[in-house]
């Protein structure tokens, strides 16, 4: 007993010490544990005010407490005198050897945070990316689902979206239809030009305070091609579309203005032979 009080009264000062560094490594650690909640409250609500998804929210909150969770673990340690550097070298070590192990996912991730906090597109959009056409489904973190046409499901990877173009064809509320219609050489182009012009006015749908263009476009090989666009409601636009060009091929019937098709001309030449 005598040994232990004659040991603790030579070291009185040192024991001190570290139960002060201590206390102030406890301290550190607690103070960074609440600076890490509140970060990571703050991010969720401004995320939230920004409509972004509740997954990605979640996934960004929990990274951002983590990494301070782990700085304030780090600088508690770094307190009590112990050296830090090969500790922090493992760390990065370890989260540079996970990168590199998902960084096909991380990259998904990355975009999949780009695409609901840009919002190039929603749910519902009709888009085209990847070379695919469809509905925007479901946007999920590594991934976006469209259901196309013919109603299937295609899950395309979100890096590749962001790497590619973008077309949103839901994105303003009234899209051109751009008709070609061809038409023969002797066709009186005044006549019909108004029977085109007529067939687009009988369209309900199509916008009336919208400027209809209907012109010469080109001298092709076999036809006087015109180009007929009108405006209409995006969700109008495909069956404006099959409508007019139905309405259009009867009423050119009708008014006997003829529909070419490609022709190809073969000129035979004959040879007799003469006996000498």
């Amino acid at each position: 007993m005598d040994l232990l009080l004659t040991w603790f009264e030579e070291n009185q000062t040192l024991f001190v010490d570290y139960a002060i560094k201590f206390i102030v490594a406890i301290v550190i650690f607690i103070i960074g544990k609440l600076i890490a909640k509140l970060i990571s409250k703050a991010i969720s609500k401004i995320l939230s005010k920004r409509g972004v998804d509740s997954a990605v929210i979640s996934f960004i909150a929990s990274l951002a407490y983590g990494l301070v969770f782990i700085v304030a673990l780090i600088a508690a340690i770094s307190h009590l005198g112990f050296n830090t550097s090969s500790l922090v070298a493992i760390i990065g070590a370890a989260g540079l050897a996970i990168g590199l192990a998902l960084q096909g996912s991380l990259s998904n991730f990355a975009s999949g945070v780009l695409i609901i906090t840009l919002r190039p597109f929603k749910s519902g959009d009709f888009v085209e990316v990847s070379g695919i056409a469809g509905v925007v489904e479901e946007i999920l973190i590594f991934s976006t689902k469209l259901r196309t046409g013919d109603n299937k499901t295609v899950i395309v990877p979100n890096g590749s979206i962001t790497s590619g173009t973008i077309t949103n064809y839901s994105a303003k509320p009234t899209r051109r239809i751009d008709l070609i219609i061809g038409v023969s050489y002797d066709a009186n182009l005044a006549q019909t030009k108004k029977v085109l012009r007529d067939v687009v006015a009988q369209n309900e749908l199509v916008l009336k305070d919208q400027d209809v263009t209907i012109g010469v476009s080109e001298l092709a090989d076999n036809s006087v091609n015109l180009v007929v666009r009108p405006w209409v409601k995006s969700e109008n636009y495909w069956p404006v579309y099959f409508e007019l060009l139905e309405n259009i091929k009867v009423a050119l019937d009708e008014a006997g203005i003829e529909i070419p098709y490609p022709q190809l001309s073969l000129h035979m030449n004959r040879e007799e032979n003469h006996d000498s």
